[in-house]
């Protein structure tokens, strides 16, 4: 089990090096971002293919494909939406604060850490390439049934908000429609559903139970620290976005509420 995390963590060590490498010349550390979902599908794989017992269970397998399918459908979608945008504000900020010792912060706050997280989050998988377990357990059933549930919303509203913010007269607009309507981050719920799923294939492996961290990892990075609140406090002070705030949930998708501040014409969230 040990030799499939050392193998994960070396790989994606040289591809957050090259990533790096490609940042520096861009002058554009914000492309580990679409680096990120390709990532996973990177590291896995290669932990599986480089495994002792390469195993063609369907535990891992089915893992394997889920995982392929969420990090490349995001990494297309984020670079899609980079192209002509130049690097993204959360990125500027850093550089920004870092000044002269942005070389080395950005190799270890940025893209290794990246990597760290990426190796954190990925351990259903990798603890599933280890050892499969038995067949087919309720978990695997639950857990392709919330995967699926998760990704519904990811895409749906990436797509939603990524035709949204094509339409010239929404530039600097909130969207409210479609899943936006009922979540202020209805792919950040998408993301963080699809990992308990992800969780919940890999738990009828005997070291199942490891890989809660996962989806707690991204849970407390989406609610608390590179999700929703560095996202959130570029619209303070901004009235559109406090009447849409008062009246949607942030994370977990309800009704809206009637709020007392009247909001303008709906608009784009940008993400």
């Amino acid at each position: 089990m040990t030799s499939i995390f050392f193998t994960a963590a070396v790989l994606l060590a040289g591809y957050m090096c090259c990533m790096f490498i490609v940042g520096l010349r861009a002058k554009d550390n914000s492309l580990v971002d679409i680096a990120y979902g390709p990532a996973f599908v990177f590291a896995c794989w290669g932990a599986w293919v480089f495994s002792q017992e390469m195993t063609f269970h369907f535990r891992p397998l089915l893992l394997l494909g889920l995982l392929t399918l969420w990090g490349l459908r995001l990494g297309l979608h984020i670079g899609l939406r980079h192209r002509g945008q130049g690097e993204d504000f959360r990125y500027r900020k850093f550089r920004e604060e870092w000044g002269d010792t942005i070389l080395w912060r950005s190799f270890l706050q940025i893209y290794m850490l990246q990597g760290a997280v990426v190796l954190v989050v990925a351990s259903p998988v990798l603890l599933a390439i280890g050892a499969p377990g038995g067949s087919l357990a309720w978990s695997d059933i639950l857990g392709v049934l919330l995967f699926s549930l998760g990704f519904f919303f990811e895409a749906a509203s990436d797509r939603q908000l990524t035709l949204f913010k094509k339409g010239g007269a929404n530039k600097g607009k909130i969207i409210m429609h479609g899943l936006w309507r009922y979540s202020r981050h209805p792919n950040y719920f998408g993301e963080a559903t699809l990992w308990w799923g992800i969780f919940l294939l890999g738990f009828a492996s005997p070291s199942g139970w490891y890989g809660l961290i996962s989806p707690l990892t991204i849970a407390f990075l989406l609610l608390k620290v590179s999700g929703i609140p560095m996202l959130e406090v570029k619209y303070q002070g901004n009235a559109e976005f406090a009447a849409y705030k008062a009246r949607t949930n942030a994370f977990f998708p309800w009704f809206p509420r009637k709020s007392p501040i009247s909001a303008s014409a709906p608009g784009g969230l940008k993400k």
